[in-house]
């Protein structure tokens, strides 16, 4: 593979990542870089890892991964929005306003991270079949996914002001939003 088809790669695979990251950023009170930097590095190492398990799991696994794929990835994006539309339409309190200026939980940004990787993990195991340095890839699609979620949670925050206090609710629309686009893509190409 040439370093532009593995940018590209790894572009696209941040995509579902980077949308999930505006909602987030969002929904902050005040997101600060160093938030924006920690999410990113939990998204960016869960996304550079999954292509490696994938590419791990090999033939033996592939038809199972890349029918469910699509499944994991909507049943996770889904639940996570709907759990943040449902956080958006409780009253106000000082632990959810902490959770939301801290940026939420490592394992909430953890589950998110890998509900947007699913389809990186399907890439891994096609790329088993292929010539190519897994690592090299695979730290292309974690600095990709680190820099767009970087951005975005930064993009999020100003979209948070415009969007006011029902920021969690889009950014929870959104996740449901990506993780349809996702069962649809794959549902329309079978």
């Amino acid at each position: 593979m040439n370093p532009l088809s593995i940018l590209l790669i790894g572009l696209a695979m941040s995509t579902d990542a980077f949308a999930a990251a505006i909602g987030k950023g969002a929904a902050m009170t005040r997101p600060r870089l160093p938030q924006a930097l920690r999410a990113g590095l939990v998204f960016g190492v869960v996304e550079a890892i999954t292509p490696v398990i994938g590419w791990l799991l090999g033939t033996a696994t592939a038809r199972f991964i890349e029918a469910w794929d699509h499944w994991i990835a909507f049943a996770l994006l889904a639940a996570l929005g709907l759990h943040m539309i449902w956080q958006s339409l409780q009253p106000a309190d000082d632990e959810v306003a902490t959770e939301a200026s801290n940026g939420g939980s490592l394992l909430k940004l953890a589950i998110a991270g890998l509900a947007t990787s699913i389809d990186a993990m399907a890439v891994g195991v096609s790329l088993a079949f292929a010539d190519v340095h897994i690592a090299v890839i695979a730290l292309v699609i974690g600095l990709c996914t680190f820099t767009m979620v970087t951005l975005g949670i930064m993009l999020g925050q100003a979209l948070g002001t415009i969007i006011g206090r029902r920021a969690e609710l889009a950014g929870g629309v959104i996740l449901i939003a990506v993780g349809a686009a996702i069962l649809y893509e794959h549902l329309g190409a079978g």
